[in-house]
């Protein structure tokens, strides 16, 4: 594709970086990036995917917004409460960049949909709010063969990393199943600074383009913690587990399927991405 002389002008600051280019940024019209939660770590994601110019962007979500929200989940405003999350979202993305094509979901992940859904994206980033919807997505994205982000907040801290499926260690490498009920507590329950989302879901959304643009060193075999009280990073290697029950040696785990909800340490896919 040609860029317009418009696009030239939009995209001018990213395509003087010798990583991007104008072949860089034809790349990313003609690719898609799956967001799972249009909350806290979904809202600031999907602001910079779609003004980085990323061609078609997939938003999922059911919920719809309450006032609550508005303290973290920065691309809904006063005058979308009630408002499906998704339409508000999308109506935000096209009103920012015309360029990008945005569809909407506004219906859970589940194993009878997550496959047709995120079979059609390059990307996938995963804001959810609770540990079924974070399995679910890393389930449906290593079978699927898609690569994607993980990210959680909780109270003043957050944590993510990048998955290669068949390449690099999956979430549930780290977390081979869930924590018992009531083992760890929501952001409802704890509470969550709101600058948080922003912090995590750029940084996916980072990852995201990296990975778009073939460029750079992902997150891919590092679980990323940041501390916003101390304002630290720490990166810690982790590796694919031989026991992993659904990339590893003898996966137990052979066809998508749904766990019983449960409340996640950080906030999203009908919700912000507290997992």
């Amino acid at each position: 594709m040609r860029l317009t002389p418009e696009q030239v002008e939009r995209y001018s600051r990213q395509i003087i970086l010798e990583e991007v280019g104008l072949s860089g940024q034809r790349k990313l019209l003609e690719s898609s990036v799956l967001i799972v939660g249009v909350g806290g770590l979904g809202s600031p994601a999907a602001f910079y995917l779609a003004a980085a110019g990323v061609g078609q962007i997939g938003l999922v979500d059911f919920d719809r917004v309450e006032i609550n929200n508005l303290q973290r989940q920065i691309i809904h405003a006063a005058a979308d409460v009630t408002r499906l999350k998704v339409e508000s979202a999308g109506a935000k993305l096209r009103a920012l960049n015309p360029d990008v094509k945005v569809e909407l979901y506004p219906e859970p992940l589940s194993a009878a949909n997550a496959l047709r859904i995120i079979g059609g994206y390059d990307f996938v980033i995963d804001g959810t709010d609770n540990f079924a919807a974070k399995f679910l997505v890393n389930d449906a994205c290593c079978f699927a063969g898609k690569p994607f982000s993980h990210a959680g907040i909780l109270r003043f801290e957050g944590q993510t990393t990048t998955v290669l499926p068949g390449r690099s260690a999956c979430y549930r490498c780290i977390f081979p199943e869930r924590p018992p009920d009531g083992a760890v507590p929501s952001c409802a329950q704890a509470g969550v600074l709101g600058v948080l989302g922003g912090t995590l879901g750029v940084i996916q959304a980072t990852e995201a383009l990296k990975y778009l643009l073939e460029c750079g060193e992902l997150l891919t075999d590092h679980l990323l913690f940041y501390s916003a009280r101390e304002m630290v990073f720490h990166k810690v290697k982790i590796s694919r587990s031989p026991g992993c029950p659904i990339c590893g040696e003898n996966p137990s785990i052979t066809v998508l399927q749904d766990e019983a909800p449960a409340a996640c340490p950080a906030e999203g896919a009908g919700g912000d991405g507290e997992a």
